[in-house]
């Protein structure tokens, strides 16, 4: 199906009743859909079986979830979250992100390099305390500074208090502030992957497609003091596994959601953001698979990148096109100004109808400083990546160290709130990753980030011409990249540890190039984070003003923090043609028949192999109509029993909207069987120990 159908039934979405969205939701655990759930399936969610699902589920730092699935601190997730493991602790040698990886004992278990796990052990509203701490009558970048003292200051005395990690986190865009409180886990241990083929079977030519049959699993034991946890809950294993028709339940972590923007906000994404960030995704792609082609070695280095680069460029892609159709924004405009009119009206809000006003001018002004801010700060959602004119993991980590020498000599509240101290564990978690960084990648990466800066900037500004030192892209890159200690574990402690005069002292030339931009860098951020906080506020008034109206029993867009979706187990229509809910083993092997077994469609060996082996009736993928997004790779999906009935691993290509709306007709999130797991462990991987635990829930 082509966007352009896709489209059109989003559109159609639009006229649906309210009934036809019922399964609609990201819903916050402190507000779960009780009465709906109820309603719709005759299912009572009670505080016990939110408890445990909630503490059985896990969020995976390098960008996903996962789950609790034996009282032996076995932890599942997707290999596509697992991969960022994998890709750190392989080599030349061992190529487990290709490969695959199978930990018979517990002595072959291999420790991950920085791997964190945070499991969510309670949330507190804040809101009041956040918003009594901003006065009324401060500017943008006076707002900002006292949310950001007293942000610091709630998570250091949480942190302090009860020893657990503690981030207060924005929801409703503004509308309100929870604190959230994580046991978190260091200890991570690889248990098992299966190849990046069957994980990944169909390639990109078949991602956010279905039919799938895909094996996209990764199991890691989790330690606590050298020993593996024992957590009181953990999922108990469902052998038979999700059922057609059938009510389940996603536990996870979603990423980011857009559909509480206004018009002004989702136009700036059409217009601005996303068009930008497919052109560099796009030239990113091409870059790392022409450089991967020219040695096996090079595409071992680049394989998990790559398809996270491909990954996100077909998001984006769907996304832009939904917003580039002026039925799908004459909808968003239509429900804007019903709403606005509201507002207008008794009982409304003076105040929240102005706020779209504020946050139209705080949009434009945030175009204006945006390419700059984007090549020159960047993303500080992590904290170690680089700005995209200078995209390398050693930039990165050198104004990390230039930084946290000079934002640790000030006042906790002062701080950028990335250095603030309820942080610093997992700072420092991320800091001394002693990780492989490969001279040869960090050349080629920085070099056309480089080149990158000076095509958008003009190669005569003046930032330009200072960065690039009389030099050409390329030399210029290869001179920090060689001259540059910041690669050594040991170098970064010494440096971390002696403070601002370290820095100064040790004269790299990686950490002055972020010392030459970084004055400039702050500034753009500055300007950034105070029109940020003009929004905030204006979306405070907007949200608040919503729920006198129309009641609390909505959720917010999401935030990479644990959330609660539900749905049913269910096919759909395409082009005609019905899709089952389920496919199988024998579908596996019709697909790669038909594609005579060529790339991206070939089996490895040993299921090829071991075919005879297999029931091929034993359901692999299945479809249901939950909403999930991004950061929900690997969450589990359970059924009324708290079971694991299956894990999700993507969406299908019709879900590519659900950035900005939901619908339960033709989007589907897409999970791995649990019967499929267990099929593939006994008959492929002859690891029959791994799959007695998981049905026995222990070793």
């Amino acid at each position: 199906m082509n966007m352009k159908a896709i489209l059109r039934l989003f559109l159609a979405w639009l006229g649906l009743a309210a009934c036809a969205r019922a399964d609609e939701g990201m819903w916050l655990y402190n507000n779960a859909p009780r009465a709906q759930i109820k309603a719709r399936y005759g299912f009572e969610v009670t505080d016990a079986w939110l408890d445990h699902l909630r503490l059985a589920s896990v969020r995976f730092n390098s960008g996903g979830s996962g789950s609790f699935v034996s009282a032996d601190g076995l932890a599942i997730t997707n290999h596509h979250v697992g991969a960022d493991a994998l890709q750190k602790m392989s080599s030349e040698k061992n190529n487990y992100l290709r490969d695959g990886f199978y930990a018979r004992t517990a002595a072959e278990e291999i420790k991950c390099v920085d791997l964190e796990l945070n499991v969510l052990q309670s949330i507190e509203d804040v809101t009041a305390r956040v918003n009594a701490a901003v006065p009324a009558t401060a500017t943008g970048d006076e707002a900002a500074a006292a949310r950001r003292k007293i942000t610091a200051e709630i998570e250091r005395e949480s942190r302090e208090k009860t020893g657990l990690r503690s981030d207060v986190v924005t929801l409703y865009q503004g509308g309100q502030y929870h604190l959230y409180r994580f046991k978190r886990y260091t200890d991570i241990r690889l248990v098992f992957a299966p190849e990046q083929q069957i994980a990944f079977y169909g390639g990109d030519p078949d991602n956010f497609e279905y039919p799938r049959y895909d094996l996209d699993v990764c199991l890691f034991r989790v330690y606590e003091n050298d020993q593996p946890v024992r957590p009181a809950h953990y999922l108990k294993w469902s052998p038979v596994g999700a059922q057609d028709g059938e009510l389940v339940f996603v536990s996870g972590h979603p990423g980011r959601t857009s559909r509480l923007l206004t018009v002004a906000e989702l136009e700036y994404l059409r217009d601005n953001s996303l068009p930008y960030t497919l052109m560099l995704l796009k030239r990113r792609e091409v870059l790392l698979t022409a450089w991967g082609a020219r040695h096996e070695e090079n595409a071992r280095r680049v394989r998990d990148a790559l398809f996270s680069v491909q990954n996100y460029r077909k998001v984006r892609d769907g996304e832009l096109a939904a917003l580039q159709d002026p039925a799908v924004m004459d909808a968003k405009r239509t429900a804007e100004k019903a709403f606005q009119q509201k507002l207008a009206g008794p009982g409304g809000s003076a105040d929240a109808l102005a706020a779209y006003t504020k946050i139209a001018a705080a949009t434009q002004e945030i175009g204006r400083y945006a390419l700059r801010y984007r090549l020159l700060e960047g993303d500080r959602r992590n904290i170690f990546s680089a700005p995209q004119g200078l995209t390398s993991e050693s930039f990165g980590i050198a104004r990390t160290l230039l930084r946290a020498a000079e934002e640790r000599a000030k006042p906790n509240g002062e701080r950028l709130k990335e250095y603030a101290d309820a942080k610093r564990e997992s700072f420092e978690l991320e800091l001394f990753s002693d990780k492989p960084i490969y001279t040869d990648y960090e050349i080629i990466s920085l070099a056309d980030a480089l080149a990158f800066l000076a095509e958008q900037l003009g190669y005569n500004d003046a930032t330009v011409v200072k960065m690039l030192a009389g030099k050409s892209p390329r030399a210029r890159a290869a001179e920090l990249i060689n001259g540059t200690q910041v690669r050594s574990v040991e170098f970064r402690r010494k440096l971390y540890a002696g403070g601002s005069d370290a820095v100064k002292t040790a004269r790299d030339p990686m950490i002055e190039l972020a010392r030459l931009i970084d004055a400039e860098a702050r500034g753009l951020r500055k300007t950034l984070e105070t029109q940020d906080e003009i929004k905030q506020q204006a979306q405070g008034a907007i949200a608040r003003a919503r729920f006198a109206l129309e009641g609390t029993s909505n959720y917010p867009d999401a935030t990479f923090t644990l959330r609660l979706s539900y749905g049913a187990v269910r096919g759909y229509d395409e082009d005609g043609k019905f899709i089952p809910a389920l496919t199988n083993f024998a579908g596996l092997y019709e697909r790669s028949a038909s594609q005579h077994n060529r790339p991206p469609f070939d089996l490895p060996p040993r299921w090829s192999e071991r075919k005879a082996a297999l029931n091929l009736a034993t359901p692999f993928n299945f479809v249901s109509t939950c909403d999930i997004i991004g950061g929900n790779s690997g969450s589990p999906t359970v059924n009324r029993a708290g079971e694991f009935v299956g894990i999700i691993f993507d969406g299908n290509l019709q879900s590519l909207v659900g950035s900005f709306a939901y619908e339960d007709v033709y989007n589907r999130a897409l999970s791995v069987h649990s019967a499929a797991i267990i099929e593939s462990l006994r008959k492929i991987y002859d690891a029959p120990a791994l799959a007695d635990e998981l049905l026995n829930g222990k070793r």
